[in-house]
């Protein structure tokens, strides 16, 4: 039996993360844990938040090609998805998930076209400013570069062709419950 690889995107404020961790709780699945360069806060578990390795480490793993994609962050930290945990976790028939940007999953998807592959969609531009906003998380103008990367993220969703579904996260529950009726068909197949 195979598993499920399951990459989910969304614009930042659009509810992805706890989406997919519900998601997650329902159907049993697993979080795919992500090596970064970027130093482990207090709180954090190496093997478990994240894969902390330094940058020379990374590098070397680029060169040999082991990850199923990568990217730098704001030009600092660079993150990336190992493919051989995935790998092994889909041939032990599980359920894995990742929570990456549109051009993670565009990579993703040429690795593995099994990948089932869903983005999140706010109910509408004005909906998703107002959350960024009641994040309280930054400054006015943080917050509008955000949303404008976010409305880049949703044209590249709908014109790229990698995506397999699309939720629109209106209200919480209703698209958890979408998400997961999406993601069980899948798992049937």
């Amino acid at each position: 039996m195979s598993g499920l690889l399951l990459v989910v995107s969304g614009p930042s404020g659009v509810g992805k993360t706890t989406m997919v961790h519900e998601v997650i709780r329902r159907l049993g699945g697993e979080f795919s844990v992500s090596a970064t360069t970027r130093a482990r806060s207090e709180r954090e578990r190496d093997d478990v938040d994240y894969h902390f390795v330094d940058s020379p480490t990374f590098q070397r793993y680029i060169d040999e090609d082991r990850f199923l994609e990568f990217a730098q962050v704001f030009g600092r930290n660079w993150y990336g998805t190992l493919q051989a945990p995935v790998i092994d976790a889909l041939g032990q028939g599980k359920l894995i998930v990742l929570d990456i940007d549109v051009q993670g999953a565009k990579n993703v998807k040429l690795r593995i076209p099994s990948a089932f592959t869903v983005f999140i969609l706010p109910p509408n531009e004005d909906a998703l400013l107002n959350r960024l906003r009641a994040r309280g998380r930054e400054e006015e103008s943080a917050i509008e570069r955000r949303f404008l990367e976010a409305k880049k993220e949703i044209d590249f969703a709908h014109s790229s062709g990698v995506y397999d579904a699309f939720v629109v996260n209106d209200d919480l529950e209703v698209a958890i419950d979408q998400l997961t009726d999406l993601v069980r068909v899948r798992l049937r197949r």
